[in-house]
């Protein structure tokens, strides 16, 4: 794989864009950041995006968006633990993991990795560049491997493009390069910064019917808004519609646009479960964080034919409440 060096060489923005393996990451109040370095002690390369709209983290393995604050809030609106550990081969807590190419525990192989195993492989840059409107654009492909064709014995190529602006728009293409259809599930699992919990709420579902995976699967039918009192993890079925997150205690809205994606997963662990994670960022990290997920699941599976492609793009914007 290439170092930071080369990737600079090749693919760096003047200051905008460049990779690192010894930085912080940007966009976080120093106090926020995980702790320890990102350098030689986790062996990975961080792209670090600033430029006049925004700054954001990007981790290679995994093609993990890390954090991202648009310059115009004074917080992130993507989170990221305070804990999170950054090591090879392990997910990151936090940002916007890419699960793909299935969601949730796999269908057959108890043995192999929940939510896939794209967000802990390698990825390698293939572009960068900029927008016309001053964004910053990179894109990402997932580097294949023996152990990689062992769990997805198919033809295909993955590629993630992020776009860094005053929005966050991603990109997730799959394409088949064989010569039978595959089926995938898939989502982009984004932790979203709130201020508590127990104070916002979530529009855009009402009458939506979903899974509600606490205890035993059950289906059931959005009525209003979400609020949160207790764990909460839903998948909802048949959607494209825009949702929004209404936080009275930072002031801000913030809109989770997509095409591409006819799920929408809504989860927060709550104490108990976070208090098992370990890294969720103690004693109450999770009360700073809700995942609004742009999917494909269940129902809502997703058939590549062969020679064709499959786009989930999801678009992430906030505005400020008086």
């Amino acid at each position: 794989m290439a170092t930071a060096q080369q990737l600079n060489t090749q693919f760096g923005i003047n200051k905008r864009l460049r990779f690192s393996d010894d930085a912080p990451v940007k966009g976080m109040p120093p106090d926020s950041r995980p702790a320890g370095s990102l350098g030689a002690a986790s062996g990975l390369i961080i792209a670090e995006i600033d430029n006049a709209q925004a700054t954001a983290s990007l981790c290679l393995q995994g093609a993990h968006l890390m954090s991202w604050r648009p310059k115009n809030q004074a917080v992130p609106v993507v989170w990221l633990s305070r804990d999170a550990k950054l090591a090879a081969g392990k997910s990151i807590r936090g940002g916007a993991p890419v699960c793909w190419p299935w969601f949730g525990a796999h269908a057959i192989e108890s043995g192999f990795p929940g939510h896939g195993y794209a967000r802990t492989v390698p990825w390698q840059v293939i572009e960068s560049g900029s927008e016309p409107d001053g964004a910053t654009r990179l894109t990402l492909r997932l580097v294949e491997s023996e152990k990689t064709r062992a769990q997805w014995p198919h033809a295909s190529k993955l590629d993630l493009t992020v776009i860094v602006g005053e929005t966050l728009r991603m990109e997730l293409t799959t394409e088949n390069t064989g010569a039978t259809d595959f089926v995938i599930s898939e989502a982009l699992h984004t932790y979203l910064q709130i201020g508590d919990i127990g104070a916002v709420r979530v529009t855009g579902l009402d009458g939506c019917d979903y899974w509600d995976k606490v205890g035993s699967s059950t289906l059931r039918k959005q009525q209003r808004a979400i609020t949160f009192s207790g764990e909460t993890d839903r998948v909802y079925i048949n959607t494209s519609a825009e949702c929004v997150i209404e936080d009275g205690k930072l002031k801000r809205r913030i809109h989770v646009a997509k095409s591409g994606s006819l799920s929408t997963v809504v989860w927060t662990p709550w104490a108990e479960k976070a208090g098992k994670m370990g890294d969720m960022g103690q004693p109450e990290g999770w009360r700073e964080m809700l995942c609004v997920e742009s999917a494909n699941a269940i129902e809502n599976v997703v058939k590549v034919a062969a020679g064709a492609r499959h786009t989930l793009i999801v678009e992430y914007r906030a505005e400020p409440v008086q």
